[in-house]
């Protein structure tokens, strides 16, 4: 858990004091990757940045594991956390192996240990330990060099971790995939994570919680949800953009919306019995046919139930997509609008059908939890811009 205590840092210049971070108070908690959010020059490095001394703070405590940090000698604080920038920061003279090893060996550990710990963080970060631990920096990618940079600020397997901006020098395409592969890791090491970000759509990917900064003040700090759905005023809507809802469909699964209401017929039903079906929803235009092990086999369509006799088995359409319990809205939306249609039959892990989304559910999901100019009273992060 890492803990804020009204941590403030005022920078001397020429023209006066500079009020960087103002009074900043939060509270992660084990486990959980918090992201801080905001535009340039409004706090969020400085912040970072206090928590493992790169910066002295004027003022406040941080407190790591319920422990006041304010005591600790400098570089055993910094040795117990993990650190992450957008520059990487490996040493080109020694070896992919070396630099992961650096932390490890400061803290006396036996060149075995270091070792097996370096090979186990290349697998972790899908990289060849055998391909690549021999290497020096420069004869890796951009791409690869991040990942070298998470191994090392892992490989002590410190409770914390700092992370600067760490994907933001990477091409869109591997940044995603980084991005993928860290919160793998992550649910399998479960850091406490504090990890500075100025992209929005990264925030509300990578953020169990997102803290929005401005003018060296923390303005909200919520879920990526309640941040979306609920701006605390008006700098924080802006900052979101007009397609916040459109960001939300990330964040929501389909078992979330999910109707276990959904029509069907069986092949050896009539056409009768599927149009007749049919209007009892009659929201769709077509009914889902499904085997005995309700597996979908085909569509009937309104049109072709009102024109034609005989049985459904004998006049199957193409199912033109299923979606599963696990996907997120803005998968269902895509589907949706490139099948031009209302509806989804949802399918399980078995291939079952299970129930459908619809357009109008998605749309009473997104819309009824929270309104614009309203807060979550049940959100158990709170700031308040004093």
């Amino acid at each position: 858990m890492i803990q804020l205590d009204n941590l403030t840092k005022v920078f001397d210049t020429p023209k006066g004091a500079v009020t960087a971070a103002d009074n900043i108070s939060m509270e992660v908690p084990a486990g959980e990757i918090c992201i801080l959010l905001g535009p340039s020059g409004c706090g969020k490095t400085t912040t970072l940045k206090m928590i493992n001394r790169i910066i002295r703070p004027s003022s406040g405590k941080v407190f790591i594991n319920g422990e006041d940090t304010t005591g600790l000698d400098t570089q055993d604080l910094r040795r117990n956390i993990g650190y992450v920038i957008q520059q990487i920061g490996l040493f080109p003279n020694m070896t992919i192996e070396d630099n992961i090893s650096v932390v490890p060996r400061l803290l006396g550990w036996d060149k075995t240990r270091y070792r097996e710990r370096a090979r186990e963080h290349m697998d972790m970060i899908a990289l060849d330990p055998d391909a690549f631990l021999k290497r020096y920096p420069s004869e890796l990618s951009g791409g690869q060099q991040q990942r070298i940079g998470v191994a090392r600020a892992l490989a002590a397997d410190p409770p914390v971790m700092l992370m600067d901006e760490p994907f933001g020098a990477i091409d869109p395409i591997n940044r995603a995939v980084i991005q993928d592969e860290f919160l793998k890791m992550q649910q399998e090491l479960k850091k406490t994570i504090m990890f500075v970000s100025h992209d929005i759509d990264e925030a509300i990917k990578m953020g169990d919680s997102v803290a929005v900064f401005r003018e060296g003040k923390l303005v909200q700090y919520s879920t990526p949800d309640d941040l979306l759905a609920a701006p605390q005023n008006d700098f924080v809507e802006s900052f979101l953009g007009e397609d916040r809802a459109l960001k939300r469909l990330n964040l929501v699964r389909v078992r979330e919306v999910v109707s276990d209401d959904i029509g069907t017929v069986s092949p050896g039903d009539t056409l009768e019995t599927a149009l007749a079906r049919i209007d009892d929803y009659g929201y769709q235009n077509a009914i889902l046919v499904v085997n005995d092990k309700r597996q979908p086999v085909g569509l009937i369509s309104r049109a072709l139930a009102r024109t034609t006799k005989g049985f459904c088995r004998d006049h199957l359409q193409n199912v033109s997509a299923t979606v599963s319990l696990d996907d997120d809205l803005r998968k269902v939306a895509s589907l949706m609008f490139a099948q031009d249609i209302t509806w989804l039959p949802c399918v399980d892990a078995k291939g079952r059908v299970c129930g459908q989304i619809t357009q109008r559910a998605m749309t009473h999901h997104l819309g009824s939890r929270f309104r614009p100019g309203t807060t979550d009273a049940s959100s158990s992060h709170v700031a308040t811009e004093e």
